[in-house]
């Protein structure tokens, strides 16, 4: 109840409870940069199905042709911050079909049978729907990774399939017919997320434990790294999504008489390569190095730059790989005498 409550404050701050026993709410809802007054009053159980709305005339012509929907939503949402959500939505699409009446608006079962698919997602997987619910944008958290996907609904929906869009290394595509609804795209589309899982591991090792050149903000649809191998060497790979823990396309890049060993060692081991060990943890095995931490090379390659200068404890000095200015912080360790 006290989450309920406090979900309520933060969505809707000018909307306040004006007694003990929560039976009486009043105060403002926002839309399109207005505030529209309204009072709810709760039967003794807190039952929205039996509860009265008591709207501004401001309120209720905007909602005019909308009123069945509101009667709807409320007789079926199970608490008040869903009714209070699907509300705002309704006015929401109210209000820019007003605004744009050049634009032949959804019919309002249009709108009540979207909110009614979001609900039975749940609010809490609802990042943003534009005030026509034209797109909707969704998101899901797998293995302590957020997602997002784009649900951009054409004039026909149902009927036409909605045209989706995911940063996923992958083509997605979804299987639609006129009795699909957005619970069926988020269905695939967890389904989708689940069969890369692995890749996102593989790369997500790679960034945490790792010094990559490039991409410097890689998104989840990326497949290749720069990595750094040591001074002035570095290594480019390109890994496949549907099989991310097998040998990727590796180019390496550097003076030749640092490279050509290399090469010799990963045609030499290429054999202990185990599909069952991570991708970084195989490079480890075949390259017979250790990938060095970006803290630990700066600290070498900074202090033998020529260009580099100190001042105090930080080196500045422009980085050999990518030219760009860079500084170093350095701890200092001094030994305090001890008096007799």
């Amino acid at each position: 109840m006290a989450e309920t409550e406090a979900t309520l404050l933060r969505q809707f701050p000018l909307f306040l409870p004006q007694n003990r026993s929560k039976t009486v709410y009043e105060g403002f809802i926002s839309a399109q940069g207005r505030d529209f007054h309204l009072r709810l009053l709760l039967p003794k159980d807190l039952q929205l199905r039996n509860a009265r709305l008591l709207c501004s005339w401001q309120l209720k012509t905007a909602l005019n042709g909308y009123h069945h929907i509101v009667q709807q939503r409320m007789q079926q949402s199970p608490d008040l911050v869903s009714f209070m959500m699907e509300l705002k939505m309704v006015l929401e699409a109210a209000l820019k079909n007003k605004k744009e009446p050049y634009v032949l608006p959804s019919p309002p079962k249009f709108y009540s049978s979207l909110i009614g698919e979001i609900r039975t997602l749940g609010w809490d997987k609802l990042v943003y729907v534009d005030p026509c619910f034209s797109t909707i944008k969704l998101k899901a958290d797998v293995s302590g990774r957020e997602h997002l996907i784009t649900v951009k609904l054409k004039a026909k929906y149902p009927a036409e399939s909605p045209d989706c869009v995911v940063d996923f290394p992958v083509p997605f595509s979804v299987s639609w017919t006129p009795q699909s609804s957005l619970i069926s795209i988020y269905t695939q589309f967890l389904a989708a997320l689940e069969s890369l899982k692995t890749f996102w591991d593989v790369m997500d090792e790679i960034d945490e434990k790792t010094w990559v050149l490039e991409p410097e903000k890689p998104t989840r649809s990326a497949t290749a790294r720069r990595i750094v191998l040591g001074n002035n060497v570095s290594i480019n790979i390109e890994v496949d999504p549907r099989h991310p823990t097998m040998l990727p396309e590796c180019c390496f890049l550097g003076a030749d008489h640092v490279v050509k060993p290399l090469g010799i060692r990963l045609s030499r081991n290429i054999h202990l390569w185990d599909p069952e060990n991570s991708l970084l943890q195989n490079l480890k095995d075949v390259l017979e190095i250790d990938f060095p931490a970006r803290a630990i090379l700066e600290k070498s390659w900074l202090r033998g730059l020529l260009t580099s200068r100190q001042s105090f404890n930080i080196i500045f000095g422009e980085c050999p790989y990518c030219s760009k200015v860079s500084k170093l912080f350095v701890t200092f360790h001094k030994t305090v005498p001890s008096f007799q």
